[in-house]
């Protein structure tokens, strides 16, 4: 039987929530960003509307905890922070960036799946972030971390792969800085096409693996401390961009 579940996701420029119950899934994809510190609550609280459960039904509470923007994350903690405290509900930290992996996993070929994978996103600044991963065959979407999240700059992540090449990219980066990095031959799913979708899966395998924390013990990932360029800094990436 399923759990009854409430996912949220602001750590990019969309906003994503899905719920899932015994009854059945529900999902949205809209645009976020500014937008999404006020239209979060009711975005959820339509979901579970449209379930027919309250609050107290649910057993748990998935968020998006990063890398990611620096409002975004702080918007989705907060807010399922604010909902667990009040009942008491356990939460479950997602790694944003294996969002985009299980998204670009459900786009790949049933007779071609995708098993070994990079996640790039780009986190302005000319700088990325970056993840490697393995999915594991099973009902659920299990993926195992073969590098971990960090934030990289283009020339880092250029080396790593001219050192060993990836054999699939997904994330933002793939469009956002094309020929600066040395995709080679690896496949490639710069956009997510169901992002709500992957995060409940990402949700559902969380529960099943006893993963839920409770909500004073949850905090977003950050990986960045500085979130703005001086205008001296802005006008040297424009300048390096432009160079052929």
């Amino acid at each position: 039987m399923l759990p009854c579940l409430l996912a949220l996701d602001t750590s990019t420029d969309a906003l994503a929530v899905a719920l899932c119950t015994p009854e059945g899934r529900w999902h949205l994809n809209e645009a976020g960003g500014p937008l999404a510190s006020t239209r979060l609550i009711p975005a959820l609280a339509s979901l579970l509307q449209q379930a027919g459960i309250g609050w107290s039904q649910l057993q748990a509470i998935a968020y998006g905890q990063g890398p990611g923007a620096f409002t975004g994350l702080r918007t989705a903690c907060a807010v399922a922070q604010g909902l667990a405290f009040a009942h008491g509900t356990p939460l479950l930290p997602i790694d944003s960036l294996q969002i985009v992996a299980e998204d670009a996993r459900a786009q790949a070929p049933a007779d071609d799946p995708v098993t070994n994978l990079w996640v790039a996103m780009d986190a302005r600044m000319d700088e990325v972030y970056a993840a490697a991963y393995r999915h594991v065959a099973g009902p659920l979407a299990d993926w195992h971390m073969a590098e971990p999240p960090r934030l990289w700059t283009l020339p880092a992540l250029a080396d790593a792969w001219l050192a060993q090449p990836p054999a699939a990219v997904a994330g933002s980066a793939c469009s956002a800085f094309g020929q600066r990095l040395p995709f080679g031959a690896a496949r490639q799913w710069p956009g997510t096409t169901h992002r709500a979708e992957a995060l409940l899966r990402l949700a559902e395998a969380a529960w099943h693996q006893g993963r839920g924390l409770p909500a004073a013990e949850a905090l977003p990932l950050y990986l960045r401390d500085k979130v703005a360029q001086t205008t001296a800094e802005r006008l040297q990436a424009k300048s390096v961009a432009a160079a052929p």
